[in-house]
């Protein structure tokens, strides 16, 4: 009966470690806006994954008051996706030693790039989103602000 009691007790709290790591890395879920404040991202957890994608543009249509599309994409049969609820952000790992989102990509509609990324949380309402090629040394870090909904 004390080996039950034992076992069942480790189990809890091994489960309950499970659930602590879960939640560090679930910061990242929110609206999320760059420093340009020309768009809102929204960042999710799918999976054991992070992604984020285009909720909301400063210019949401363009010239013509067609809604803006991916128009830089290097992949032609693309370009005529809108560029809200495009998905810029792919594939983050949340890393608990190091404390930062990684192994992602963060996609550029201004030039059709593509570039390897971490996420590193600052405070609970700032994020710096390091956009690179090859290693994290050669590229550039945005800050980001979350939304956060305003009580009435």
């Amino acid at each position: 009966m004390r080996n039950i009691v034992s076992t069942l007790a480790l189990c809890f709290i091994f489960s309950l470690s499970l659930f602590a790591q879960e939640d560090k890395g679930d910061k990242l879920i929110g609206v999320w806006q760059p420093s340009d404040g020309r768009s809102y991202l929204k960042i999710d957890k799918i999976g054991s994954k992070y992604y984020g994608r285009v909720v909301w543009l400063k210019e949401p249509n363009d010239e013509d008051g067609n809604p803006r599309l991916d128009v830089n994409n290097p992949d032609e049969s693309l370009r005529s996706t809108p560029l809200k609820g495009y998905r810029v952000l792919k594939d983050f790992i949340y890393d608990e030693e190091e404390g930062i989102w990684k192994d992602g990509t963060i996609y550029d509609p201004k030039n059709g790039t593509t570039y390897n990324c971490k996420i590193e949380l600052v405070s609970d309402n700032k994020i710096e989103v390091r956009g690179y090629v090859g290693t994290a040394m050669f590229g550039r870090t945005d800050v980001w602000t979350r939304l956060v909904k305003k009580d009435k």
